[in-house]
């Protein structure tokens, strides 16, 4: 006989499969007398990395690849019990659990595929599938076993046990299969228990009533308590659904515009709007209200030098209108008050700390992920799905930034991934390659289709218009060029994009504007340089030598 990945069983060694059921009978409660569980020392993904001791197992990179197998078989009603050791929020879905009836010493880790659902679950001998998300945080402990019925439950920490799925054939030997995918990166192993029957003691074992339904709002997973369950029915069956193939759809396209290893110290920080709610570990704002005023979120630390911090768009709302708003701050938000934080975002902007908003122009939907770099010459860049968009602000990096997000419009939910220093992952322009287009400015009106004229020093790109913001430069730069240049002389004006650059900003130095728009700018109340947004004092036509 041969399994279905490669594997082959000995003709004597089936035989004693279909009797293995008996041989193991249901001994008390408490702790297993036989060998304890571990995983399969050799059948594992490719991306698993093992202890010495077999218990404990991590994910290396990407997202799949990471199929485990208990090294030996299960006893009916043995409770496998995994501590959640390792959560990365970039992907989607969860553990994988399940039992399969084909020996893992027997299958070719090469021949694993990269998913156990679809992919194994398809195939004759393997059940599994997906745990909800919402359970696979770091610290918790998932307990899953299966009955003499084939009927599979799962229990995390000391929640009531739940029926998973069911159909899984209990005549032969079992082992444990785990797939540590997607937001799940480490588990460990702890030790088995069984519980048979009379151990789980639930309301009523006798009672015939209707299973109670359970449908979480954001999934179509079917739970059933086991309390509510006739397990002395021998008819009752619930049909085991697969898991959603979409999921390894989705995290693939991520993969390839996220880099391999991700830093997951990132987290949206305490303090936030009163309309906005933050879940899973404060990794992920949601809009709680359909107002759309006080729904700031601030990143729980300042941002560092070259680093990306990627978010995703969970959720949108297509029949709304109006994008993210987003900006920097060197206001420790640790500081504040939530009845500090204004109804309309733009009042911040007279405060004294520095405050700059910006709204990202292109069209987002849900699983659009967004990096945003701060280089060294404080330029905040921005990426849409791994394509740059340009530079989006300019700020004063010798001192800390924290960034904020403002949900509003079509966007309901946004997710913290994870940072790099790798900024080239995603192809942001960096320093010594800008771009100055109008297609990608290299100035703050990223949230504005018109010129930079109607925006500057009273709009929501600007930081605090009472006085000099607190990151301009006290003394003139060394060189009056725009940071964003550090190469050849840009010529043209950038705010018309038409004219030559001709014109010195006083008192602060900086060549980004031709005479006709320095002239417009100066009349503006409250005008500032685009650069660094320092008060205009006035402005000096230069001449070039031909």
């Amino acid at each position: 006989l041969s399994d279905s990945i490669g594997g082959s069983f000995s003709t004597s060694s089936h035989r004693c499969h279909h009797k293995q059921k008996h041989c193991l009978p249901i001994p008390e409660c408490g702790t297993l007398s036989i060998s304890p569980l571990l995983f399969h020392p050799h059948t594992k993904g490719s991306q698993i990395i093992m202890d010495t001791t077999q218990k404990v197992v991590k994910r290396q990179a990407s997202f799949c690849n990471a199929i485990t197998f208990s090294n030996r078989p299960i006893v009916i009603y043995e409770q496998i019990r995994l501590k959640i050791t390792k959560k990365q929020c970039c992907w989607s879905g969860a553990l994988r659990l399940g039992f399969t009836s084909k020996d893992p010493s027997r299958i070719n880790p090469d021949t694993l595929p990269k998913y156990a659902c679809p992919d194994l679950v398809s195939q004759s001998g393997f059940w599994a599938k997906a745990l909800p998300e919402e359970f696979a945080n770091e610290g918790n402990i998932i307990a899953f076993w299966v009955d003499k019925k084939g009927r599979v439950f799962y229990q995390v920490n000391d929640s009531a046990a739940m029926l998973f799925f069911s159909g899984v054939r209990t005549a032969e030997p079992l082992w444990a299969l785990i797939d540590v995918y997607g937001l799940t990166r480490g588990v460990q192993l702890l030790d088995s228990e069984l519980i048979p029957p009379d151990c789980l003691r639930p309301r009523s074992f006798t009672a015939i009533r209707r299973p109670s339904l359970r449908r979480d709002t954001e999934d179509t997973r079917l739970s059933v308590s086991l309390c509510d369950l006739n397990l002395q029915e021998d008819t009752f069956h619930v049909t085991a659904t697969t898991c959603p193939i979409p999921q390894n759809s989705l995290n693939s396209q991520h993969s390839h515009l996220l880099p391999s290893q991700l830093e997951s110290d990132l987290r949206f920080h305490h303090l936030r709007g009163p309309h906005v709610k933050i879940l899973d570990d404060q990794t992920v704002a949601r809009l709680e209200h359909v107002r759309e005023e006080r729904t700031l979120v601030f990143t729980s630390r300042p941002l560092r030098i070259n680093e990306t911090i990627f978010v995703k768009i969970n959720k949108s709302n297509a029949v709304r209108t109006g994008t993210l708003s987003y900006g920097l701050t060197s206001c420790d938000p640790g500081t504040l008050r939530p009845s500090d934080l204004p109804y309309n975002p733009d009042s911040l902007l007279d405060r004294k700390e520095f405050w700059a908003i910006c709204r990202v122009v292109v069209p987002l939907q849900s699983g659009d992920i967004l990096g945003f770099m701060m280089n060294s010459d404080g330029e905040l860049h921005l990426s849409h799905n791994g394509a740059g968009i340009g530079m989006q602000v300019c700020a004063d990096c010798s001192q800390p930034l924290w960034m904020f997000f403002i949900l509003h419009g079509a966007i309901i939910q946004i997710r913290l991934l994870g940072s790099t220093i790798l900024a080239e992952r995603l192809g942001l322009s960096t320093p010594s390659s800008p771009t100055s287009t109008p297609n990608s400015p290299t100035v703050l009106c990223t949230g504005v289709s018109g010129p930079l004229l109607s925006t500057c020093g009273s709009g929501p790109l600007f930081s605090s218009i009472s006085g000099t913001a607190p990151n301009s430069p006290s003394s003139l730069p060394e060189s009056p060029i725009s940071p964003s240049v550090s190469g050849p002389w840009v010529d043209e004006c950038t705010i018309c994009y038409e004219n030559m650059v001709d014109t010195v900003i006083y008192s602060c130095g900086h060549m980004c504007l031709c005479y006709s728009c320095g002239l417009k700018l100066k009349k503006m109340a409250n005008a500032c340089c685009p650069i660094c947004r320092r008060a205009i004092k006035d402005i000096i036509k230069t001449y070039r030598s031909t």
